[in-house]
């Protein structure tokens, strides 16, 4: 049995128990062992008038009854008398057997003594049957005498299995005057064996010898009988031999011993009457003295009693001394444990982490407050609580470092990603600047492809933003269309060839968390083409919800077990604290700050039919309406900074985004747009009806040197800056229209030129190449 496990209070309680219990046992041990032979001896009075007297009635009629059965066995006619006695005897049985039959002798009686009382019914019960034979002389007189004996036999058994008086005194007279009763009973034998020869006038077979043992065994029996019996008891036999018919008898007993025939002239008459005299005088020393056993037991009994209550009542009163002693002790020690584990408890689950909560907002603690002193005594108990209140006030003081020390590593990650993000910053706007003052197209290329690195690495700059417990610096003023923010997320993927954007519901997203949400869906997006095959697709959807606004991302890979499943669904549900020790998960880490940041679910789910889908649920409270274009004739100064930023992060996006019919100016179903010296392009309308134009570069017969460019720092003002990007925005978006509105008109053969491009956008949107690849901190999850 392990006790390790126990509570105080219980081993306390056992340690109380176990004593208590044992000495509880002892004491209801000892009593027990007082108590009954104390009701022995008050049984010793129900034995004597239950089975004493009436079973000694019994054996009185059933001596009778063989002497007469005897006579009648040695002469040739019924006796009358016989069955007047047999009358007798059933009275006396019946009488037995209402006896044995009742509660209070079975009650008083052991177990030595019920088996004895059944064997003496089971030999009553074969009386019938033997007078049955005795009646048709089947039986001759040694087997009558034999038959009866057997049934007295039975009842002294029963009278020796009385005799269990806890007194040895008692138990010896008990036996005493029970072998007195048995040497009563062989001189009654001895009565009928002679009454049988003096009938029949001759012994029969070994009825002689038969005769001399009974009458040794009773002299012997006597004699032993009396030496046990008390002083007066022995004093009363020894009046008794001497008396006249005893004395008698026993001269006719030696006359019937000597002689090996029927003494000649012995006189029946004094025989008769001495040995009636001599029976009934030992039966009347027999019923007196268990009178006087029955009389001094009760007494016994009673002082038995009496020293069994007073040794019962102070072993009780022990008892409870050491109950209330151990209970006092126990409490104590409970109660003054069960303090030093509530100020444990207090300090792992509340006090700590309180302290951890308020250093994290910044506050001051004060280690001496946050842990007092505990004072539990000067014993053992106390010297732990001290020990404790050491490890109490090096734990608050080990939090307080820890917190100062993750302050000042998230202040580094900080100051590292800011610094970053200034870099990042500055190589955007180096390559804005070089991607509008180039006009060759491979050149062009190019650069879109450093920018969409430099777009990636901005996003890695604010991962260490957000680890810092920061947050990033993008942000926008207006609502930007829900497929624009997916689009912007697809440019910050680098397999961003690799996703499909399929059914998009119109919507918008608030400007604040336009930055944050492209962060996120940019994650779950690189996520999704990291842990797939190269060669599958990833499903990007968007739809309105009840509550706000769902976009789905769906890869086929090998997909991710249950547990895997629901252990990145609980950290992105709670938006755990950044553990360094975890680093394998940081973007699940960076989801989920971001996610928490502005209410946004996203949950983890099994694809059909393999793969993971990502659910990114935004609220209502961050979607709006899908906002609408500016007017294609507004000028440029009118565009402001969000246009410009929107332009910027859609620039690698192939899937268009419909939009509501508006008046522009009129263009030719071609237009070509001189790009440098011996270069041309000429935008048509695509044959698809995508509604983006198609860029198509067309080389001069002779290719005019290009002017070099010199890096130096733009000196445009930005007024310049921002008519650039609203004219670029414009014509995007006239291009578009006019590319739906030819679709129809044209044949299938003007679009041949632009579907060699591979069906995408032209040189302007996806790089001609797909961008290397680099070490990434986006979100990993367990395939």
């Amino acid at each position: 049995m392990n006790t390790r496990d126990w509570p105080i209070r219980a081993k306390l309680t056992a340690l109380v128990i176990g004593p208590v219990t044992a000495l509880l046992a002892l004491w209801i041990f000892a009593t027990s062992l007082t108590f009954g032979p104390a009701l022995d001896l008050l049984a010793a009075r129900t034995l004597l008038y239950d089975l004493g007297r009436p079973g000694q009635a019994v054996v009185s009629e059933l001596q009778r009854e063989r002497r007469l059965a005897v006579v009648q066995l040695a002469g040739d006619t019924l006796l009358p008398a016989l069955a007047e006695q047999r009358t007798r005897t059933d009275r006396a049985v019946a009488e037995l057997r209402r006896r044995i039959a009742g509660p209070d002798l079975r009650d008083a009686a052991d177990d030595l003594l019920d088996s004895r009382l059944d064997q003496l019914v089971s030999a009553l019960d074969a009386l019938p049957a033997g007078r049955g034979f005795i009646d048709a002389r089947k039986v001759d007189r040694a087997g009558a005498v034999g038959l009866y004996s057997g049934m007295i036999n039975s009842a002294f058994q029963a009278f020796s299995a009385m005799a269990t008086l806890p007194d040895n005194q008692l138990n010896r007279e008990t036996l005493a005057l029970t072998a007195l009763g048995r040497s009563r009973e062989l001189l009654g034998q001895a009565d009928a064996l002679l009454a049988g020869a003096l009938t029949a006038g001759r012994y029969a077979a070994g009825e002689h010898e038969q005769l001399v043992r009974t009458i040794d065994n009773q002299r012997f029996l006597v004699e032993s009988a009396v030496a046990d019996l008390p002083e007066r008891q022995r004093a009363d036999y020894q009046r008794f031999t001497e008396g006249e018919a005893y004395v008698r008898l026993h001269g006719l007993q030696d006359s019937l011993i000597r002689a090996r025939e029927l003494p000649t002239g012995f006189d029946v008459r004094a025989w008769e009457s001495s040995q009636a005299a001599v029976w009934q005088g030992l039966r009347d020393l027999e019923l007196r003295g268990a009178d006087d056993v029955a009389e001094r037991s009760v007494p016994m009994a009673v002082a038995t009693l009496v020293r069994l209550a007073a040794a019962g009542v102070l072993g009780l009163v022990a008892i409870v001394v050491c109950l209330l002693v151990g209970l006092r002790v126990g409490r104590s020690l409970a109660r003054r444990l069960t303090g030093v584990r509530t100020a444990a408890l207090e300090m792992a689950e509340q006090r700590l982490p309180d302290v951890v909560a308020r250093l994290r907002r910044g506050e001051e603690v004060d280690v001496a407050r946050e842990a007092p002193e505990l004072d539990h005594g000067a014993d053992e108990i106390g010297q732990v609580a001290r020990a404790f209140n050491e490890v109490r006030r090096t734990a608050v003081q080990a939090a307080v470092d820890e917190v100062t020390l993750r302050r000042g590593l998230n202040e580094v990650f900080l100051n590292i990603a800011r610094r970053s993000q200034g870099l990042v910053h500055r190589q955007l706007a180096v390559l804005d600047r070089l991607e509008r003052q180039t006009e060759d197209p491979d050149e062009l290329a190019g650069l879109f492809q450093v920018d969409h690195l430099a777009t990636r690495l901005r996003r890695h700059a604010e991962d260490l933003v957000i680890l810092a417990g920061s947050a990033p610096g993008r942000g926008w003023r207006s609502p930007v269309a829900a497929v624009d923010v997916l689009r912007g997320a697809i440019s910050e993927v680098e397999s961003y060839d690799r996703v499909d954007v399929g059914q998009v519901q119109p919507a918008g997203v608030l400007g604040r968390a336009v930055g944050d949400v492209i962060h996120l869906l940019a994650e779950l997006i690189e996520n999704a083409t990291a842990f797939s095959p190269p060669a599958t697709r990833v499903d990007v959807t968007g739809r309105s919800v009840p509550g706000g606004y769902a976009i789905e991302i769906t890869d086929h890979g090998l997909g991710m077990s249950p547990q895997a499943l629901a252990n990145a669904n609980r950290k992105l549900y709670s938006s755990p604290e950044f553990d360094p020790a975890d680093s394998a998960r940081l973007g699940l880490f960076v989801v989920a700050r971001l996610a928490g940041r502005h209410g946004v679910r996203v949950e983890l789910r099994l694809a059909t039919p393999a793969g993971t889908t990502a659910t990114v649920f935004i609220p209502a409270d961050l979607v709006t309406e899908e906002p609408a274009l500016g007017p294609s004739d507004r000028d440029a100064g009118e565009s402001g900074p969000d246009e410009r930023r929107m332009a910027k992060v859609t620039r690698l996006s192939s899937v268009p985004r419909a939009r509501a019919a508006r008046p522009v100016r009129d263009r030719p179903e071609s237009a070509v747009v001189p790009l440098s010296a011996g270069r041309t392009s000429s935008v048509e309308p695509p044959a698809d009806g995508d509604g983006l134009p198609r860029r198509v570069r067309r080389r001069g017969p002779a290719a005019r040197p290009r002017p070099p460019v010199v890096d130096t720092p733009a000196q445009r003002p930005p007024e310049e800056a921002r008519r650039a990007m609203s004219a670029l925005q414009a014509g995007t978006a006239r291009g578009r229209r006019d590319g739906a509105r030819a679709a129809a008109a044209r044949s299938s053969g003007v679009g041949s030129s632009t579907a060699a491009d591979g069906g995408g956008a032209g040189q302007s949107f996806p790089p001609v190449s797909a961008p290397e690849p680099e070490p990434s901190t986006a979100t990993e999850r367990d395939a």
